[in-house]
Formats: structure tokens, sequence, C-alpha cells
């Protein structure tokens, strides 16, 4: 059975982006661009939006702000493009022009219920914020993480992360600080239908 990763970049205050700012927030070190590259092969799943931005920057589309791509930045589209990756839209047409695309029409919930049960492997979301929105809602998340950037965007953040988020309980697997300024925690979620009646022991 695949195992569901909701896997999310954000500033302090939990923005997935800032207008002006480059990617990883311009604060990326060597420990975590290492990190990063020895991630294990997944199957990324992402809605319209993320894909129109991310085959952008494949062909070639600098982020507005920036007058070229930054290494860092190249190399991590680079490493999608390779990568198998699951795009569910309805307003998308066919073919797909970024390489190793699939387009899914298909309920997105229904559509990851059934590849989770298909087989082995791990499939990973990449931005698509009401994607997993919806993913975490249906119980269909298995791990959830997040790599803070040590600044607050709160005069040029954009897409605020847990805008419309149920209650859910964390339980931490993983946490780790890269670089001496960026933090990586990693939780089992559980959706809750309500809050806890009591204080854990």
């Amino acid at each position: 059975m695949s195992e569901l990763l909701v896997d999310f970049i954000t500033s302090l205050d939990g923005h997935a982006s800032g207008e002006g700012w480059p990617g990883f927030w311009g604060l990326e070190g060597p420990e975590y661009l290492t990190w990063l590259g020895e991630q294990p092969e997944a199957t990324y799943l992402m809605g319209a939006n993320t894909y129109r931005l991310m085959s952008g920057f494949a062909a070639g589309e600098v982020p507005k702000g920036q007058d070229e791509f930054r290494p860092e930045e190249e190399a991590s589209v680079d490493e999608l493009t390779q990568a198998s990756k699951m795009v569910f839209s309805s307003s998308l047409e066919e073919p797909l022009t970024w390489a190793n695309s699939t387009l899914v029409r298909d309920d997105a919930i229904e559509a990851v219920r059934a590849m989770k049960s298909s087989g082995p492997g791990l499939l990973s979301t990449i931005g698509s914020l009401s994607l997993c929105r919806s993913l975490l809602r249906a119980g269909l998340v298995d791990r959830f993480r997040v790599v803070m950037f040590p600044v607050i965007t709160g005069a040029t953040g954009e897409e605020r992360i847990y805008d419309g988020y149920p209650d859910v309980a964390l339980e931490m697997i993983e946490h780790r600080t890269f670089d001496g300024r960026i933090q990586l925690v990693e939780y089992k979620p559980r959706v809750l239908e309500h809050p806890p009646l009591g204080v854990p022991a």
C-alpha cells in the first residue's frame, strides 16, 4: 500500500510563498539541499494552479521579481520534471506539456484512495493547498511534513496554508534543524471531530 505525504515549505507564519521572495526565501543552505537530494523517489500530486506555475518554470518562465533562476531553483525544477506527476483538474486539456505528467479528471479523493491501495511507493503533494486540505479531511494523509524557514512574511506573504483546515491532532514522528536555521517537523495527523474533552495525561 502506498503512503501519502503532504509536504509544505513555509515561512514561520505559515505562508507558502511571498511576493518578491525567491524560492526557499533565499535561505536554503548546503545541509538542507543535500537532504532534499536524498529524498526517496515519489509520485507527485498537484492541482491545476500548481501545474501551471511549475510547468511554466520548467519551460523557462522566471518567477516574478527575479531576473533569472538561481542554481538551486533550477535543480529543483529539473528534478520535478523527471518525476512522475499526477495532475487533478477539470480545466486543463490534454496533452499536458510538462514531461511525465498525467491528467486525472476523476474525483481526487477517490483517485488517490485507489492509488494508495494499488501498490507500494510514496505519493507526495507539492503546493496545491486545496488538494492537500481535501486529502487531509478525507483521512488519506499518512504523514504531514513542514519545513519552516526563518522569516515572517506578514506584509508580503501569500497562500496562507492552514485557512479552512479542520482541527487536527499531530503526533510528532521526526524533527530536525538544517544549517542551524531551517526547522523540519513531521507528524502523523489525525482529523478531530471536536476538540479533546480533556488534557492528555
